[in-house]
């Protein structure tokens, strides 16, 4: 082979690998070992939003990534929620409080929390004495906004001030419930609000009867996140014993007699087709690498699908899940760990499911 043919080979070699890598990908960073992607949104204009837990936020508009940290105005660099109200704000919970994206002007703009249960604030771009960890946010049917904290309780907000829920609703609370460590919030569709907690286990209000109830499925109090399904049924996860869902009446185990039994089995999202997605860890610490995964599960047949790191997922533990308007699912994983699946592909013999989008 000649110089010219062996310069035209390496160019064709050159071209095809950059073009089997022509999407962007998030870059690896110093700490990438010990950042995880936390979060996730799509916000009404299309973009995605990752939120990390050591270098800020990634906002992916389909052709190249930013990346915002507390130098924007985030207050942060552990973001632990995203959310996008009715109105287009992006609500961002943080390890030292709340921030708030403007779509109109792109600002990030921080939000004054009381500083003690029964204190009232208005929104200021000031900051407070003490950091309040913002850990879920929910905006409900009547659009106020519910942000649970780690030991700052819940507090509310209804377009001009924050408020504690428990102390300044007269909510009655016979249980004398703290509701802190708040992993997430949800609203069923008879409009209650609920709350998994990391020690109270699942709280319950109800704003017809202003009472606050708690719950402990198969007596325990650690329960880490919520999705209320089309047909109105309550999933959440129980800790490294897999997943629990509630129809009203009564709680029941979700059992795949096998690996996701002894996962933190997350429900993250529900599909345009009906199937539930989970985000698992499995229990055991040492065995990570290799159990865990994303699962699906189809409520017609019962069926659960295990998607591995043979799939192209970067690794077995992954944080959360987005769906993206196309169909598309997102995930993001410990490690800086980001990829997509596309459904189309699922019975294409031979096909990578899911595409990495993490150098």
């Amino acid at each position: 082979m000649n110089r010219i043919n062996l310069l035209l080979l390496l160019l064709l070699c050159i071209t095809s690998c950059n073009a089997q890598n022509a999407h962007p990908k998030i870059p690896r960073t110093e700490n990438s070992k010990n950042n995880n992607i936390r979060c996730g949104i799509q916000d009404k204009t299309g973009d995605i939003w990752f939120g990390t837990t050591a270098n800020g936020i990634y906002q992916y508009d389909g052709k190249a990534f930013s990346n915002y940290t507390e130098k924007d105005g985030i207050g942060s660099n552990r973001i632990i929620a995203l959310l996008q109200d009715k109105d287009g704000f992006i609500w961002i919970g943080t390890d030292t409080g709340l921030a708030r994206y403007n779509p109109h002007d792109k600002t990030f703009t921080r939000m004054m929390l009381p500083e003690t249960r029964g204190s009232n604030f208005f929104v200021s771009g000031k900051t407070e004495a003490k950091p309040i960890q913002v850990w879920s946010i929910m905006q409900d049917k009547n659009g106020k906004l519910w942000f649970g904290t780690y030991e700052d309780g819940i507090l509310c907000y209804d377009g001009k001030r924050f408020t504690h829920f428990l102390t300044d609703n007269n909510v009655v609370n016979k249980n004398n419930l703290r509701i802190d460590a708040v992993n997430d919030i949800a609203q069923d569709n008879a409009g209650d609000i609920w709350f998994a907690t990391w020690f109270e286990g699942l709280c319950r209000y109800n704003p017809s009867t202003n009472t606050v109830t708690n719950y402990k499925p198969n007596n325990e109090v650690w329960y880490s996140a919520l999705l209320v399904d089309k047909n109105g049924i309550l999933w959440t996860d129980r800790r490294s014993k897999g997943a629990v869902r509630y129809d009203g009446k009564a709680f029941t185990n979700v059992v795949q007699h096998g690996i996701m039994d002894s996962s933190g089995a997350a429900p993250s999202i529900q599909d345009k087709r009906g199937d539930i997605w989970f985000a698992a860890e499995f229990g055991k610490q040492t065995e990570r690498d290799d159990k865990g995964g994303v699962w699906r599960y189809n409520p017609s047949t019962k069926a659960f699908t295990n998607y591995t790191t043979a799939d192209g997922l970067p690794n077995m533990t992954p944080m959360c899940l987005v769906e993206e308007k196309a169909g598309n699912i997102w995930v993001g994983t410990r490690n800086m760990g980001l990829c997509r699946y596309n459904p189309s592909e699922e019975h294409r013999a031979g096909a990578k499911l899911f595409t990495s989008f993490s150098e």
